[in-house]
């Protein structure tokens, strides 16, 4: 059973626009890198609705006043391939976040993640972790990162979210069942998984469609 606490799926009108935009099968590699971007974008922009700032002091050109800055030290985490598509966007928004990369494939025998890259430094140097994937299937590929994250030293108080652009039930449950400190942005939840482990409706494979590595017949 979906936990609604920890799930955020965005209602924003804008990010059900550009979603149309990118399921449609027509939607060139191109357009289609674009739209993730613009998508990363904007559900950076609602995962960080929390994150905490302090005070700093300012002048305008009238006068001194205290504003704020942002106060926790990020670490962005994509998972290769698709993941890189989400990066530049998400840097945008904090450009001072540091950026690390997972590679993460899956068995299509097994349906279960494997691990060949790992670029983390040596101990956790963040506040908060954003793993960004495109899509959360069958939720193997989140949970085996957010496993390594926490090996590696981002627990309590160190938060962890998860930013994909479109998620299936199947995956949602088994992340929250893993980890259920985790909190999970996505732009929509679909209706589930097909025999091959692919989202439907969904979009089909994120990192070809990004790359025009699939097949076109």
């Amino acid at each position: 059973m979906t936990d609604l606490t920890t799930l955020h799926v965005s209602q924003h009108p804008a990010v059900l626009h550009k979603l149309a935009v990118l399921r449609d099968e027509d939607t060139e590699p191109k357009k289609f890198r674009e739209v993730v971007r613009e998508l990363s974008w904007l559900l950076g922009y609602e995962a960080l609705e929390d994150a905490k700032t302090r005070p700093l002091q300012i002048r305008t050109p009238m006068e001194e006043m205290e504003a704020s800055e942002l106060g926790e030290r990020i670490g962005l985490v994509p998972i290769l391939r698709a993941g890189l598509g989400m990066v530049d966007a998400m840097l945008e928004l904090m450009p001072t976040a540091q950026v690390w990369h997972l590679g993460l494939f899956r068995d299509e025998r097994t349906l279960r993640p494997v691990e060949y890259y790992n670029k983390l430094p040596d101990s956790a140097s963040v506040d908060l972790c954003l793993i960004l994937d495109p899509m959360l299937a069958t939720g193997g590929s989140a949970t085996a990162a957010i496993d390594v994250l926490k090996r590696w030293g981002a627990v309590q108080p160190v938060r962890i979210k998860l930013i994909n652009l479109i998620a299936a039930p199947e995956g949602v449950a088994a992340v929250q069942a893993a980890h259920p400190d985790v909190e999970i942005h996505c732009a929509a939840l679909d209706r589930g998984l097909n025999e091959k482990g692919y989202i439907m409706p969904g979009l089909g494979d994120a990192g070809d469609r990004q790359f025009g590595t699939g097949t076109t017949d």
